[in-house]
C-alpha cells in the first residue's frame, strides 16, 4: 500500500495514542491543519483511520454581553439609582446609562414591575415599586453569569434559563456552531504501522537530486486534488458595490447613456421647481426633506429657462393653468441634499438630449424616514428616462417589468396607479420578495408637458425612479436593507451576487 510521507507520519503519530482530538494530532505531527486533514482523508479511504465529527450549537457572549457581565445589565444599574432616590426622571439616568441603553429602559423597568411610570410637567417620572425594592435575580441574569464564567455554553443549556432569541435581541449573546473532530486508528492501521519506513519527502525533482542519485533515497510528495483545503478570503469588491457596477454595465450594454454629477447638494429649483412641483407642496416641507443651514442658498440657471419654469408654475404651459400662485426665486435657490435622482433628469433635459435617446443615473439620495429592514435615510436610487417621438405608457410598463425580472430577478411584478406632480399618468411598481412579501421599488410615469416644454423638450419622455437598494436585496438574498452597508466580515466574505 503506497502512502505519502505525510500520511505515514500521521499514521505513526496516531498509532502512539490510538484515539485523539484532531487538534492534538496536528500538534504531534508538527504539520499544518490542512496537511493533516488531507492525510487523514487518504488514510480513511484506505481503512487505516477513522475521522469523526461532532457539531453542537452554542451561545457565546458578544462585546455588549461582556460589558454587561462586568458592569451589570442596564436595568440593574437604573434600579440602583431608583433605590437611592426613590423617584427619578430619564435625565437622572444619563450618568449611568448610554443613549442606546436609555431608550428601552422605561419599558424594561415597567415589564419587570420594578417601577411605575407617570408624567409630571411633561416629563416621564419613574418611581420604585415594592417589587423593585426586593428585586431578585432573574433567569436572564443567571444566563449572563453562566456565559461569563464558561465563555461558550451549549444552546440547550442556555434555553433552559432563557430563550436565546431574547439574548440576541438584547445583543448579549450570539449563536454559533462548534465542531469537534476525533481521530482513531483502525486495526488495519495498527497492523501496518510497524512496517512503515519514513523517508524524507520532497515535492520537486531538482537537477541536484538526479545528478547525485539521492532521488532513490527520498519520498516524492503525492497530491490529492480532491482533499479539502483551508478557506481563503482574497480581496474582492464589497458585494453591494459589485452589484452597482454590474447594473451600471448592464444598462450601458442596453444602450443607455449615464448622467453624472459631482455634488450631492442640489437647489430646490432642480429638485422640485424644474419638475413642476409647486412650492407649497407638502413634500418640500422639512418633515419630508433635509435642508442645508449653511450655505443656505445657491444659484439659479439661465434666465430664459427660469422664466419658462416660472411661467409654467404661475400660468401654465401646453394648455394647462399652472398652479396659480406667485413663484418665488428665493425659495427655488434654497440648497438641500438631493431627495431624488429625478433632479438629474431635469438637468439633462435642460442641457439637451438625443432624440430618440435613453439616459440613466445611479445617485445617493437623502430623505427623513424611520430606519427598519426596508427603509434607510440615505440610499441609492436609479433614475432614468427614454425620450422619443412615439413613446407610450405601454413602453414604460415594458421597461419596468424588464428591470424587475431580468435585473432584480423578481418572479412576480405588479403595477398600481400612483400620483407624482411631474408625471401623468403615474404608476408604482412592486415586486414579490420571498421573505418580505410585496416590496415597493419605485415610481414611474410620463413627464408632464408643463415640465418637458419648460425644459425645452417637445416630445414624450417616459421616466422612472427605482430604489436600487431594494433591488440589491433580491440579488444578494438578504431580508434587511441595512446589511448592504454592514461591517459583518462573515457576510462580506460569503455574500454571493446572483445575476
Amino acid at each position: 500500500m503506497e502512502l505519502s510521507y505525510q500520511e505515514k507520519l500521521t499514521l505513526i503519530k496516531l498509532n502512539e495514542v490510538k484515539k485523539v482530538k484532531f487538534e492534538d494530532l496536528v500538534e504531534r505531527t508538527g504539520l499544518d491543519q490542512v496537511a493533516v486533514m488531507r492525510s487523514l482523508l487518504g488514510l480513511q479511504s484506505r481503512g487505516l483511520a477513522r475521522l469523526q465529527e461532532k457539531s453542537e450549537r452554542i451561545a457565546k457572549l458578544t462585546e455588549t454581553g461582556r460589558k454587561y457581565a462586568r458592569i451589570g445589565l442596564p436595568e440593574w444599574r437604573a434600579l440602583a439609582v431608583l433605590k437611592e432616590r426613590g423617584k427619578i426622571t430619564l435625565d437622572d439616568l444619563r450618568s449611568v446609562l448610554s443613549e442606546d441603553e436609555l431608550k428601552p429602559i422605561v419599558g424594561i423597568l415597567r415589564k419587570e414591575g420594578w417601577a411605575s411610570v407617570r408624567k409630571e410637567d411633561g416629563k416621564l417620572v419613574l418611581e420604585i415599586t415594592e417589587k423593585g425594592m426586593n428585586a431578585k435575580e432573574r433567569p436572564i441574569d443567571l444566563a449572563l453569569k453562566l456565559l461569563a464564567e464558561r465563555k461558550v455554553v451549549p444552546l440547550g443549556e442556555i434555553e433552559k434559563l432563557v430563550p436565546v432569541k431574547e439574548l440576541k435581541r438584547r445583543k448579549i449573546a450570539e449563536e454559533d456552531t462548534v465542531t469537534e473532530r476525533f481521530v482513531e486508528i483502525t486495526p488495519a492501521g495498527e497492523e501496518l504501522t510497524p512496517n512503515i519506513e519514513l523517508k524524507k519527502e520532497v515535492s520537486t525533482l531538482t537537477p541536484e537530486l538526479i545528478k547525485s542519485g539521492k532521488w532513490r533515497e527520498v519520498e516524492f510528495k503525492r497530491f490529492n486534488i480532491h482533499a479539502p483545503v483551508r478557506k481563503l478570503h482574497p480581496g474582492k469588491k464589497q458585494p453591494y458595490r459589485a452589484f452597482l457596477d454590474k447594473l451600471r454595465r448592464r444598462l450601458i450594454e442596453m444602450g443607455f447613456i449615464e448622467m453624472t454629477v459631482d455634488s450631492l447638494i442640489e437647489t430646490q429649483f432642480w429638485n422640485f421647481d424644474a419638475l413642476f412641483q409647486p412650492q407649497n407642496h407638502p413634500a418640500r416641507d422639512w418633515t419630508d426633506t433635509y435642508q442645508l443651514k449653511y450655505p443656505k442658498s445657491g444659484h439659479l440657471p439661465a434666465e430664459e429657462l427660469v422664466a419658462r419654469v416660472k411661467a409654467a408654475h404661475e400660468h401654465g404651459l401646453a394648455g394647462s393653468r399652472g398652479w396659480g400662485y406667485v413663484w418665488s426665486p428665493e425659495r427655488a435657490m434654497l440648497l438641500m441634499p438631493r431627495a431624488h435622482g429625478t433632479a438629474l433628469d431635469a438637468r439633462q433635459l435642460a442641457k439637451g438630449v438625443e432624440i430618440p435617446g435613453k439616459y440613466f443615473t445611479i445617485q445617493r439620495v437623502f430623505r427623513p424616514d424611520v430606519l427598519d429592514r426596508t427603509h434607510l435615510i440615505e440610499f441609492n436610487q436609479i433614475d432614468g428616462f427614454v425620450v422619443g417621438e412615439d413613446l407610450t405608457f405601454r413602453h414604460l410598463l415594458g421597461i419596468l417589468k424588464r428591470f424587475a425580472v431580468e435585473i432584480a430577478g423578481a418572479k412576480n411584478v405588479k403595477f398600481l396607479p400612483d400620483y407624482y406632480p411631474f408625471t401623468e399618468p403615474s404608476v408604482q411598481m412592486s415586486a414579490y420578495h420571498p421573505e418580505l412579501g410585496w416590496v415597493e421599488f419605485g415610481g414611474a410615469g410620463i413627464f408632464r408637458e408643463e415640465m418637458t416644454k419648460a425644459l425645452g423638450v417637445d416630445v414624450p419622455v417616459i421616466a422612472w425612479g427605482i430604489g436600487i437598494d431594494r433591488l440589491a436585496m433580491f440579488k444578494l438574498g438578504i431580508d434587511d436593507i441595512r446589511y448592504l452597508f454592514s461591517y459583518d466580515l462573515r457576510w462580506l466574505r460569503e455574500a454571493r451576487l446572483v445575476w
